[in-house]
């Protein structure tokens, strides 16, 4: 599998980077028999439609899996609708989309559209539901109940290894604190995109986000292979969460990037 950072700013677009979007990817057989590479988006925040363009054909898209419904997370399902929908080439199919139970109601809200409008021409909606496994291709896909003062979810893909015949496992916090959900699915990945928006001192509230420790405390206890940053706000340097999570965390670590990617 792939991991490619579309935008990774904290809670809105930031000046180097749009905000929370990844793209995974897995190379399998299709329904007709033929190898193709699936791929998988993981939230679409402000700016991150259109940095998107740079890595995928949206006609490519199998599956968008949304982490909850606060816009720096969802915001550009309105650009995805407006690509979908009125494509000058013809309009593209509906996409298979997992989020929280409001998701549809929200992009009714950020669109400015009534009930009646239901997307049913570009997304296929799916309530998560935690512990309830879907495939998209060669790719199992598993949410996780997270802790956010919305509904949220962690997503852990599963999928073919780029290096070796066993399968390789990712998982993304989506915003979060610790606890049980993110918890087991963060269980021994080979690669954990863990939110960090907070700081240890500056930021004291709980049951909202991740700090820098913390993420490492749970890199640390759930034995992950990799810990990846990420959702770290303008406002703070990428070096401080960074720092924290070294402090528990002795395996490799970095801050998430635009445009960086990781086989797996």
């Amino acid at each position: 599998m792939k991991l490619t950072v579309i935008g990774c700013s904290g809670s809105m677009s930031g000046p180097r980077t749009a905000a929370s979007s990844y793209l995974v990817q897995a190379r399998g057989q299709g329904v007709d028999g033929v190898q193709r590479t699936f791929s998988v988006v993981m939230d679409l925040g402000p700016g991150s439609m259109g940095q998107l363009l740079r890595h995928l054909d949206p006609l490519d898209l199998d599956a968008l899996c949304i982490t909850h419904c606060h816009a720096d997370h969802m915001v550009d399902m309105v650009g995805m609708h407006v690509y979908r929908r009125w494509n000058p080439t013809g309009a593209l199919p509906p996409v298979l989309t997992v989020g929280p139970t409001e998701l549809l109601a929200r992009l009714q809200g950020v669109d400015g559209t009534p009930p009646s409008e239901t997307y049913s021409t570009e997304f296929t909606f799916r309530t998560a539901v935690p512990g309830m496994t879907f495939n998209v291709g060669p790719m199992r896909i598993t949410p996780f109940a997270a802790m956010h003062p919305v509904e949220a979810y962690g997503y852990r893909i599963e999928g073919p290894s780029e290096f070796r015949r066993s399968r390789a496992s990712l998982a993304y916090t989506g915003d979060t604190d610790l606890c049980r959900g993110i918890e087991a699915m963060s269980a021994g990945v080979d690669l954990l995109l863990a939110e960090a928006a907070f700081v240890e001192g500056r930021d004291n509230l709980r049951g909202m986000h991740l700090t820098g420790r913390r993420a490492g405390q749970l890199a640390a206890t759930a034995g992950v292979k990799r810990l990846v940053l990420t959702h770290i706000q303008p406002w703070t340097d990428p070096a401080v969460p960074v720092a924290e999570a070294a402090a528990l965390y002795s395996g490799p670590l970095e801050a998430a990037a635009a445009g960086a990617t990781w086989e797996i």
